[in-house]
């Protein structure tokens, strides 16, 4: 019934965008007049940085590069934990703090979420799957999701272009809200499910953990018998999959070259569309391979009778259920592409909504942002949105804020043996990120008190 509600909520968030983007189209002013949706996207050439002026300021030592410092570390490192990536926390961070555009610092921010979250996956490819003999990134997941979101990353760079800020930031603040407090309360249920088994494991003076010491939950436990412990290389090697990877690495090469063809071309221009076009057989081929695969896997368990799940996920994959992950994957690939974040704030929740337990949950989302991002960078750096100095030192901080987030977290859960803790680090990120994003959104609201576009929007309300 949960998942229902937060199904809702999303396709409710989603909708309100739309209505908003189709009203912002419509009605956008230039030079004063209002302009057809066409010519509104062919006053924007493919590599124009929108509107708003490029503020850089110069890279120099002084209190707001140690605080941006200080916070781009903690952001980072909290955000790979929870897989959520941190850009609602960074864009903010940029902008009031250290005094960039919004849009320069939604480039920078996706610099920081590709550093952070590719130290994140090299730590998690040594740290073994906390319950069974499996990787601990679901690739099958990865490759059901992340063709989905770099289309929504797309869609939301260009979006991102072309909206003002205070649309953009009306989305982020309804869906932020809603998934923080779902996660919130799913990680409130997984804490007493663990203080419930704790309790058990008590009174039978047993304790069921890996050799991490981790605490392990919904789990078939076996007869305590002494397993061989792996080295490091042995469990690299467990948690590598080079096929799945192989896959991934070339819908990435894919989405990269047509953003490259795409970049130097005029706006709505008949090749400038089919680029954009060719991007979506590329994501459809490889999201309905996956389907395919996880749809007759699924059903052909169910009648042997097999209660086993065939990837991480603990619901039964029928087609409204990967429909769902289709809209959800674009959905947070869109937020991701028009915040600067890597669409792990739809992702990390959706994860433990299906049923993923934490530890892989957080794992397979950095693992997907790493992708999603690394596409990103690469877009905003041919649009030129970022100075290069800047986004060097800010991902040096992100990649070394992941990999000891990932190692001090891990010890925090051995200590406490309670996996829910990084639900509730994801729940803080998402929460924190809306009100990082209210602040910045009203600061900019009130210097557009008296623009045109945004009274006409006041119009339009009271109109209805």
């Amino acid at each position: 019934m949960a998942t229902k509600g937060f199904v809702v909520y999303l396709i409710t968030g989603f909708s309100l965008a739309v209505l908003l983007s189709v009203y912002f189209i419509n009605k956008h002013s230039i030079n004063g007049g209002y302009a057809h949706p066409q010519k509104l996207l062919l006053s924007f050439p493919a590599n124009s940085s929108g509107s708003d002026p490029k503020v850089w300021p110069d890279l120099k030592f002084n209190w707001r590069i140690v605080l941006a410092t200080i916070i781009g570390f903690l952001g980072s490192a909290c955000g790979t934990v929870g897989g959520v990536g941190g850009g609602g926390i960074f864009v903010p961070m940029l902008t009031l703090i250290v005094g960039f555009d919004t849009k320069s610092a939604a480039a920078i921010s996706k610099c920081m979420i590709m550093g952070a979250s590719a130290s994140s996956v090299w730590y998690n490819l040594r740290v073994p799957h906390p319950c069974r003999e499996v990787p601990i990134i679901d690739y099958d997941l990865a490759l059901l999701f992340q063709p989905m979101l770099m289309l929504g990353i797309t869609l939301g760079v260009s979006l991102s272009v072309v909206f003002p800020y205070w649309l953009i930031t009306i989305l982020i603040i309804v869906l932020f809200l809603g998934t923080s407090s779902r996660s919130f309360f799913k990680g409130i249920e997984m804490w007493k499910e663990e203080t419930n088994l704790k309790k058990a494991l008590a009174e039978q003076q047993k304790t069921y953990v890996n050799s991490h010491g981790e605490l392990l939950i919904d789990t078939v436990y076996e007869p305590l018998i002494p397993k061989e412990e792996k080295t490091v290389l042995q469990i690299v090697r467990g948690n590598f999959n080079v096929k799945r990877i192989l896959v991934l690495m070339l819908v990435w090469i894919s989405f990269l070259l047509l953003q490259v063809f795409k970049n130097n071309l005029k706006a709505c221009t008949p090749l400038y569309w089919l680029l954009n076009l060719l991007q979506l057989p590329v994501a459809l081929a490889v999201f309905v391979y996956e389907c395919v695969k996880l749809y007759k896997e699924s059903k052909k368990r169910r009648k042997a009778g097999n209660p086993e799940s065939i990837c991480e996920a603990a619901i039964e994959w029928t087609g409204t259920n990967l429909a769902f992950c289709a809209v959800c994957g674009i959905l947070g690939g869109t937020v991701g592409g028009l915040l600067g974040s890597g669409g792990g704030f739809i992702l990390g929740p959706l994860l433990l909504e299906i049923g993923v337990i934490p530890q892989v949950a957080s794992a397979t989302a950095t693992f997907v942002m790493m992708f999603s991002s690394s596409l990103s960078v690469v877009e905003f750096y041919l649009l030129k949105r970022f100075p290069i100095p800047y986004a060097l030192y800010l991902m040096t901080v992100s990649i070394l804020a992941g990999f000891w987030g990932q190692f001090f977290i891990r010890k925090l859960i051995t200590i406490l043996k309670r996996a829910s803790i990084v639900v509730f680090i994801l729940s803080g990120v998402i929460f924190a990120s809306a009100l990082t994003m209210g602040v910045i959104g009203t600061e900019k609201s009130i210097r557009m008190i008296n623009n045109h576009e945004f009274m006409g929007f006041l119009d339009f309300c009271s109109s209805q």
